[in-house]
């Protein structure tokens, strides 16, 4: 798994107004949960953007005033208007405790369905799963090698090591589509 450093500052008061005066600075109110007690800080909005902005998973080095954690991006909330960052959570990470994360999808291979004119079609961007932080990997591989025209690779096809998979195992992850203009010559 990727890391990525955030450094923070203490909040000493918490409330709207407190808030509301923090992302007025261009900072980000957060909290960091999961340990004895919750910490609760703030952290420049452009120290996000590697964070957020991209597929990939993370995991988090917050330095909050030289104290040091490890931590994973839990949740986020926008502002519904600008789109703007307002608040982040995150969840403490130990080496004990396992971990739920939702992992990036990756598609390898070339599909036949594909060669005769299909379409892949992605269903599912992240799965989600559990796991040590030590066994999460960056991507799953999904192998759609053996895809043909009409059909899907399905979770319980997928196989990772030393993890939980926690999505429903009859759903499809990718598929081949049949163009309407294949599919008459196909029933035939």
């Amino acid at each position: 798994m990727q890391k990525l450093e955030i450094v923070g500052y203490q909040r000493a008061n918490l409330g709207r107004t407190e808030s509301q005066a923090i992302r007025a600075e261009g900072n980000v109110p957060c909290v960091l949960y999961g340990g004895n007690e919750q910490v609760h800080f703030y952290a420049p909005a452009i120290l996000f953007r590697d964070l957020i902005y991209t597929p990939n998973i993370f995991e988090v080095e917050l330095n909050i005033e030289g104290t040091i954690y490890r931590s994973i991006l839990q949740e986020t909330q926008f502002h519904p208007v600008s789109d703007a960052l307002i608040h982040a959570d995150f969840l403490l990470v130990t080496d004990k405790k396992p971990v739920k994360i939702a992992v990036p999808v990756r598609l390898v291979g070339t599909a036949p369905g594909v060669q005769k004119g299909g379409k892949l079609v992605t269903r599912v961007r992240k799965m989600r799963v559990k796991g040590s932080i030590e066994n999460i990997p960056d991507f799953i591989d999904v192998d759609v090698s053996n895809l043909e025209l009409g059909k899907s690779v399905r979770v319980s096809q997928i196989s990772v090591k030393n993890i939980e998979m926690l999505e429903q195992a009859s759903n499809p992850v990718a598929s081949i589509e049949i163009p309407r203009a294949l599919r008459g010559t196909i029933a035939k």
